[in-house]
């Protein structure tokens, strides 16, 4: 029902009313021509009665009048009943059926989704809500519209190379293009509870049928809650505990899941990632993924680091907006799959640590998790692995030549205490001038270190 303002605003159109009247005669119409069973429903016989004695006198009396006139959208149920009519099943089958028949009348193609010969979609609907992509919306599936060449009739656009029309060098049926489209749009609608921002990646997950972990893996990876900023260690939680007690929770461990990586791509959406997989073997990667980059910390820290936490520890200040890009999608799809993390996560960690000359939780966690992972997939047959806080039965030459650096560092700090009261300022360790050679030849610069550890 498209309502008639009384005051037009400067520059906008006025109606016509002769127009407005031949849209409510054709709406009208179009519900008529509604085949059985649907013409029969009390639903449709109810909304044709009412639009036929229709009055707009009288729609104007209603308390809600001034609402319409902003949004003019209708829908319609009948009296008692919570489910709309265009929601009654003899209704939703024949306007499907009957969409497919207008579909069916355009120019026919093999769908790439279905497999079946359809009417092709020449345009998508955009898709919103990816964050960095045009406010508007943008496609996943586009063609460019610049002239790439000339022929005998004169210039081509791109979308029609080989021969082909807008739509057909990748065609999608109408029905599928509207199915996929609808079902993006509301997972990546505002204050979705199956979407995460993750860096520069907007990822939704969704199961073959309602399972609790829709929800669980946004609470695991996203930012704590400020108003419940437990809900995390309470998800974390629940998981281990059922992991460990071999099964997942609520019996879902065989639903088939879905995970959708997304970013933005000038005036198009990339997908970063896709993967099926399950409820249970996704839940074991996530458990695999904390374990991995579990270790000490003082007691006041979270016991498991929030992902966005873990990247922007790689960041310059800190700050999302300087996370390295790729960096966040790559790493979140490697937890997901649970294979090694990618290579960047380790340098960008150890670049920070250099850069601010501190070594956070964050980025210890990351490095062992790394370290860890690309032993247990590069040699899957040693089993030995970074622990979780100081391993003194560790007999690798590496790891106890780093505990000896520590304690030589220690002593120099504890000397330097006594001398920064008579000469302040004295701040750099044997960390700032030794690490990298002793890491590279420790042979030529441990024995200089042990010597001047007997002055300090």
């Amino acid at each position: 029902v498209q309502a008639i303002p009384r005051k037009v605003k400067k520059g906008q159109k006025k109606p016509d009313p002769v127009r407005v009247l031949q849209q409510h005669e054709a709406f009208i119409e179009r519900i008529r021509s509604l085949p059985e069973p649907a013409a029969s429903d009390p639903g449709i016989v109810a909304v044709l009665a009412l639009l036929e004695n229709f009055s707009c006198r009288e729609l104007m009396r209603l308390s809600v009048w001034k609402e319409l006139r902003g949004n003019p959208n209708l829908s319609f149920r009948l009296a008692g009943k919570s489910e709309l009519i265009c929601q009654h099943p003899v209704v939703k089958d024949s306007i499907e059926r009957l969409a497919e028949k207008v579909a069916d009348s355009k120019d026919k193609g093999i769908c790439l989704i279905t497999g079946e010969e359809r009417g092709i979609s020449r345009l998508h609907p955009a898709i919103k809500g990816v964050w960095g992509a045009q406010s508007s919306g943008a496609n996943i599936v586009s063609v460019n519209n610049k002239i790439s060449g000339k022929n005998n009739a004169g210039p081509t656009p791109a979308f029609a190379s080989y021969r082909k029309q807008q739509g057909f060098n990748s065609p999608i049926g109408e029905r599928p293009v509207f199915a996929y489209t609808t079902a993006l749009n509301h997972l990546l609608r505002k204050g979705s509870p199956q979407r995460p921002q993750v860096g520069d990646s907007s990822t939704v997950f969704w199961a073959e049928k309602r399972a609790d972990m829709e929800t669980s893996v946004v609470d695991i990876f996203g930012e704590p809650r400020k108003d419940d900023p437990d809900r995390q260690t309470r998800k974390v939680t629940a998981l281990f505990k059922s992991i460990h007690h071999g099964r997942y929770v609520g019996g879902d461990a065989d639903t088939r899941f879905f995970i959708l990586g997304l970013a933005p791509n000038a005036a198009r959406i990339s997908v970063r990632f896709w993967q099926v997989t399950t409820v249970g073997e996704l839940a074991g990667h996530i458990v695999r993924h904390f374990e991995d980059i579990r270790i000490v910390h003082r007691g006041k820290q979270p016991e498991y680091l929030p992902l966005f936490r873990l990247l922007a520890s790689t960041a310059v200040q800190g700050k999302e907006k300087n996370i390295p890009p790729n960096l966040a999608g790559d790493t979140l799809r490697a937890i997901l799959e649970g294979c090694s993390y990618p290579r960047t996560l380790l340098t960008a960690s150890v670049q920070r640590c250099r850069a601010e000359r501190e070594i956070t939780y964050p980025r210890a966690a990351l490095i062992k998790g790394c370290l860890n992972r690309a032993t247990r997939y590069s040699n899957p047959d040693q089993k030995e692995e970074l622990t979780v806080s100081l391993d003194p039965d560790n007999t690798n030459p590496g790891y106890r030549l780093g505990r000896l650096f520590a304690v030589l560092e220690k002593i120099q700090e504890e000397a330097n205490k006594i001398q920064e009261e008579a000469n302040p300022g004295i701040n750099a360790t044997i960390r700032d001038r030794y690490y990298g050679s002793a890491s590279s030849t420790p042979v030529a610069v441990f024995p200089t270190l042990i010597k001047l550890s007997k002055h300090h």
